[in-house]
């Protein structure tokens, strides 16, 4: 459980260097000019970083259920208010794939590019670089949300109220 809104801030700066990490591998791959290794590549690049990110910061399907069942519900409740599709969830592959067709316009754009010799390669490769650092950022201010919502929970149960007599 995170402590500390510095220690959630740690955590939050932490996620995006991997974030940062992971677009530059999507980049990377988007770079070759074969058709259908970048998407293949960014799956599997977001079906490692997703869970991650959820880990850092307490999210886990694992993590939300050792909670107490007040805890959980909070949670649970948090997550359904940010509208994250990835915070508490179990990352299939079927769940990444149906959040890069969300971004169909970037995907499709970014295969079309590499067809243009030289400059589309470079193309797909900032497009992709974008999207993924667009995912990830968004996941990681959904988690932070959540979990600063969970901290600030913690502590109203926690404060004693101590009354004059």
């Amino acid at each position: 459980m995170i402590e500390s809104i510095e220690e959630l801030e740690a955590i939050r700066k932490s996620c995006h260097s991997m974030v940062t990490k992971s677009s530059s591998l999507s980049a990377g791959a988007a770079i070759i000019p074969i058709p259908g290794v970048d998407i293949g590549s960014d799956v599997a690049i977001l079906m490692r970083l997703i869970p991650n990110i959820n880990q850092k910061f307490g999210l886990t399907p694992e993590q939300i259920d050792s909670l107490d069942t007040e805890s959980k519900l909070f949670v649970m409740t948090a997550i359904s208010n940010t509208g994250s599709k990835m915070a508490g969830k179990y990352i299939t592959k079927k769940l990444i794939v149906m959040l890069l067709s969300k971004m169909g316009i970037k995907v499709a754009s970014k295969g079309v590019a590499k067809f243009v010799p030289l400059v589309g390669s470079a193309v797909a490769g900032g497009i992709s670089f974008t999207a993924m650092k667009y995912m990830g950022s968004r996941h990681i201010e959904d988690c932070y949300q959540i979990a600063l919502a969970t901290l600030e929970n913690e502590r109203q149960k926690h404060e004693i109220i101590i009354e004059p007599e």
